[in-house]
């Protein structure tokens, strides 16, 4: 089939190369050209595991072009997906400016037998908004249906590639055929290709990351309730996720989620929701917890420091908001690394991706470090805030020499508290009783 892909973003990359490497002859639009251009020299502008070969091999092989010219993009092509931004709004709703503009730029190069597909996360009625508007443009009916993405980031292609399901939201029967067709390669293992009405596709994309978000707050509220009660938010964990209606997913404790998806679907669900006159009471609460749990590691440096980081060398290991990825919207390292710049003490950091996107925000103010090791040099303690694999098990002796303090803040519970304290640290987690040498139980939080 021949597919446009408008915009370049995460999902559009990605889909648009998925689908060349499928046998379709994608051509994938843009306004930035200099991202067009770093593209076909085959530069890739997000770090995304695999993306870069793709798109490469499809490039090469011709499948797979680059180009700022809408309208030849779009002239050419029997489906045009629309994967641009819809960042939010002040008042939390997806600002839908650039999908609207270029709607109407397309419309007039739209073939008699085109369909549109919305990728983009956008608010229930939009789908039917583009189809009036087209409508209203072309002066005939353009079918238009909805097609969410569930990728996460880090695990994008194997997503793609071995989806759970595929959702899509059509009028017509005849235009499901064609989605079905354009996914087929893709679900040879009876992954199921769900039909529904565009409302109803585009409410599962919101629900389904809301639900998600729920449950990384549910988790992380009681992990903070196990900490004050002596217990243990592991063994509570286990003891829930073992229930088949519960199960283990998205149950781990931590410092809270972040990215370009699960902060801005549940505050754009709650507005939908108000805008009905409803009150979103969960998604309320939902984002409310986690930005409190953004701000759990700071308490615990602030009361082991006795509120005073002045001058205070503190090792953060992580900066994007989860591993495999450079993303680092809402990280919630952007939190620990303000709170530390404002009070005065020194942040040497360390990531294996996001470093260089961290730079463009914090420029000098930090000192970046090539290697994990080298982020301890000096340190009066360490700040773990992403579950990249290479911090799981380092040579703790080496950070012992490295380091001038004995003591670890850990929010991705990487480490057990009893191991932590036979090698020599204090030991601060999620959810669990600190671990404390002798010398530290003045300061103990």
């Amino acid at each position: 089939m021949k597919i446009a892909m408008i915009g370049t973003g995460y999902v559009g990359l990605v889909t648009g190369t998925c689908f060349a490497d499928s046998g379709n002859d994608v051509v994938c639009v843009d306004i930035d050209e200099e991202k067009i251009a770093a593209l076909k020299a085959g530069e890739i502008p997000i770090y995304e595991p695999g993306l870069s070969e793709l798109v490469v091999r499809n490039s090469e092989s011709g499948r797979l072009t680059f180009t700022t010219d809408l309208a030849d993009g779009v002239s050419r092509s029997q489906i045009i997906y629309l994967a641009v931004g819809t960042p939010p709004a002040a008042d939390g709703s997806a600002d839908l400016t650039a999908l609207r503009a270029v709607v109407d730029q397309m419309a007039p190069h739209l073939t008699d037998d085109a369909v549109v597909v919305t990728k983009s996360t956008v608010p229930v009625g939009t789908n039917q908004f583009i189809f009036e508007r087209l409508q209203e443009l072309l002066g005939r009916e353009v079918d238009v249906a909805s097609n969410p993405e569930f990728l996460k980031e880090g695990a994008a292609i194997d997503d793609f590639m071995k989806p759970d399901r595929v959702v899509v939201g059509v009028r017509r029967a005849e235009v499901a055929e064609i989605l079905n067709e354009l996914y087929r390669p893709f679900l040879r293992t009876d992954r199921p290709f769900l039909a529904m009405s565009p409302q109803s596709a585009e409410l599962t994309k919101y629900v389904a990351n809301a639900l998600l978000s729920t449950k990384i707050s549910f988790i992380n509220e009681m992990a903070n309730l196990c900490e004050q009660m002596g217990g243990d938010i592991n063994d509570v964990r286990r003891g829930i996720g073992h229930d088949q209606r519960i199960g283990f997913a998205f149950l781990f404790p931590g410092v809270g989620y972040g990215g370009s998806c699960f902060p801005k679907d549940v505050r754009a669900l709650a507005s939908m929701a108000r805008d009905l006159g409803l009150d979103p009471r969960i998604m309320d609460a939902v984002d409310s917890v986690n930005q409190h749990q953004k701000t759990v590691l700071v308490d615990k440096i602030k009361n082991y420091f006795e509120g005073d980081v002045t001058g205070k060398r503190i090792a953060v290991w992580g900066l994007a908001f989860k591993p495999r990825t450079d993303d680092i919207r809402e990280a919630p390292a952007l939190t620990l690394l303000d709170y530390l710049l404002e009070n005065g003490a020194q942040p040497q950091v360390h990531d294996p991706e996001a470093s260089e996107n961290i730079r463009a925000r914090y420029g000098n103010k930090l000192v970046y470090c090539e290697s994990a090791m080298d982020a301890l040099n000096g340190a009066d303690a360490l700040a773990i805030n992403t579950e990249w694999k290479a911090y799981h098990n380092p040579d703790f002796d080496d950070m012992k020499n490295r380091m001038n303090g004995r003591v670890i803040f850990d929010g991705r519970n990487l480490y057990e508290p009893e191991q932590m304290l036979k090698k020599g640290f204090s030991y601060y987690s999620i959810g669990r009783p600190p671990a404390l040498l002798e010398a530290n139980l003045p300061s103990r939080a």
